[in-house]
């Protein structure tokens, strides 16, 4: 049909998808529509720009996220060792300074001959010729109405909520302590504790803090791992205390004790100049939001960056429009990757654009794909998206979850289960790896 692919969107899936093409010697043309137009979420112009948080998760052979991120670099992976590169330290995630990180992203993709880069808003689906779109959560209204009428299908949308940054010289640190949950890893958290008393008046606080309120037209749809504090807070006053501000594995040096509650400061860069408040995304008004913050011990005298925000994100149903290799059913030239499939997170975007980039190379030279076992995690994620059942489609991460069950009648549980799942993932990937690479070797 073609021997070159259209890309709309220059983040995470689209940049991996390009560089992979590229690699293939297959010629694209990658459209990115900032900084023409700007969207409620980016700050720059730059590609692949992490706008939540700037972790892409834990690194452990352990977590699904680990299993994930090493067959993604056993497969031939560009964007994940270049994160590895723009790692800060973070215990076992592997966490970014996302200026670098899209700094050598866009870098990486201008010097790539074979990748002509547009800085324009394509506001169709080109009538023509393999189309991969990549165009993210915040996909600009045209386009997603035009993706709609290709596809068939209804638009989805869910709000998602960035966290605040704070300066790191604005810390207290004799309050706000380093370390991490069971000593795991050699990063560099910082913890602000909070007594009991400190917590119910700072649950107190968020509970009747004003909010940005949402359009009539519109419905708070969350992804339920981004859920905003403030509204999390509003389902009772223990929920943040067990959820993201859950003391687990942690002591006080001041007291020898373990805190009531605690908030985690993720290190932003190298240089540590800055710190996330972990899982604290929120759409409180600014001016609530300051003072509430200032509520946290440590932070009684902190200067933020930035503060925490929600914007919608849009997502396809994509068990009814996808097949197993991220093409549309009703029109097969034209592709999907990224967060619009409707999974959620940065590397399993990322997953997508190098999974579409090396399905989009086979059909580029007349081969048909085979996608990868579903004992895989990259497998998995395409089961998902292709052939969940219920008609209620929601956005997730890769997790254990969604693999197929070991099926040896084992009674395992917790991490040797998960130990389990990993190393049958990892052989399988290996296997698929090297049927792929037959080919061009036979050739």
């Amino acid at each position: 049909m073609s021997n070159s692919v259209t890309i709309l969107g220059g983040g995470l899936a689209g940049c991996e998808a390009a560089l992979q093409l590229a690699s293939r010697g297959i010629p694209v043309d990658l459209f990115e529509m900032r900084p023409v137009v700007p969207t409620a979420a980016h700050q720059t112009d730059r590609l692949a720009e992490i706008v939540c948080s700037n972790s892409f998760k834990s690194t452990s052979l352990t977590h699904a996220s680990g299993v994930l991120k090493e067959e993604m670099k056993r497969s031939g992976s560009f964007l994940i060792p270049i994160a590895e590169e723009c790692r800060v330290e973070a215990g076992t995630a592997l966490a970014l300074d996302r200026d670098a990180f899209a700094a050598r992203v866009t870098e990486r993709v201008a010097e790539t001959p074979l990748i002509a880069l547009h800085r324009r808003e394509m506001e169709e689906i080109p009538a023509e010729g393999f189309v991969l779109v990549a165009s993210g959560p915040l996909t600009s209204e045209s386009l997603a109405a035009s993706i709609v009428r290709v596809v068939g299908a209804r638009r989805l949308h869910f709000y998602d909520a960035t966290a605040p940054i704070v300066a790191a010289e604005t810390v207290d640190r004799s309050i706000a302590f380093e370390a991490n949950r069971h000593d795991e890893g050699t990063g560099h958290y910082l913890n602000c504790p909070f007594s009991r008393e400190e917590y119910e008046a700072f649950i107190a606080a968020v509970v009747a803090a004003e909010q940005y309120p949402l359009h009539d037209f519109e419905t708070a749809s969350y992804f339920e791992a981004c859920m905003p504090i403030d509204d999390l807070a509003r389902r009772g006053p223990k929920t943040l205390a067990f959820g993201p501000m859950r003391p687990i594995g942690l002591v006080d040096p001041r007291t020898g004790r373990r805190p009531h509650a605690v908030v985690q400061l993720r290190p932003e860069n190298r240089d540590a100049t800055a710190y996330n408040l972990v899982g604290f995304q929120n759409r409180m008004r600014h001016g609530d939001q300051t003072r509430i913050l200032r509520l946290i011990p440590g932070l009684e005298r902190a200067e933020f960056y930035r503060l925490g925000r929600i914007h919608r994100n849009t997502f396809l149903d994509a068990p009814r429009v996808l097949d197993a290799t991220l093409r549309i059913r009703a029109v097969p030239r034209v592709h999907l990757a990224g967060q619009i499939t409707g999974l959620e997170g940065y590397v399993e975007a990322v997953a997508t654009g190098m999974l579409a980039g090396q399905f989009l190379a086979d059909r580029c030279r007349g081969l048909e794909p085979e996608a990868p076992p579903r004992e895989t995690a990259l497998g998995s994620l395409l089961h998902f998206m292709s052939e969940y059942e219920s008609p209620d489609y929601r956005p997730t991460n890769v997790n254990f979850g969604i693999f197929p069950p070991l099926g040896d009648g084992s009674a395992v549980r917790g991490r040797d289960k998960a130990r389990l799942l990993g190393e049958r993932a990892l052989a399988a990937i290996d296997s698929w790896i090297a049927r792929r690479a037959e080919p061009a070797a036979a050739s």
